[in-house]
């Protein structure tokens, strides 16, 4: 069952979390609905594990998620610099090193 995006909106806002929770079968009809590519989709995590300060292990997943799906390093790079105005340079200086880590370019040994 695919809904408008407007509906989508509405049952959202009142909390209807199962539009988001693509293990049931509203969410993945909605996943279905409004899909991104791999690759965007992969980016946008990215953007968004910045603004938390994610974990390690959170970047060296959505980075081989979005490697997988033709992402470059200076692609991992416009990431950052796209979120450094909304999150703030201490998070983007915070994530630049598990990004390029996990990308499999070790920042503190070249530094060496």
């Amino acid at each position: 069952m695919t809904v408008s995006a407007e509906e989508a909106f509405r049952r959202l806002t009142i909390g209807e979390a199962s539009l988001v929770d693509v293990s049931g079968e509203r969410g993945r009809a909605a996943h279905d609905a409004w899909h991104l590519d791999a690759r965007t989709e992969a980016l946008l995590c990215l953007g968004a594990l910045v603004a938390i300060d994610g974990p390690a292990a959170s970047y060296r997943s959505t980075v081989e998620a979005a490697q997988r799906s033709g992402a470059r390093l200076d692609d991992l790079l416009a990431v950052l610099i796209a979120v450094a105005g909304t999150v703030g340079s201490a998070r983007v200086l915070s994530a630049a090193p598990k990004v390029a880590l996990a990308a499999g370019y070790d920042v503190e040994a070249a530094l060496e």
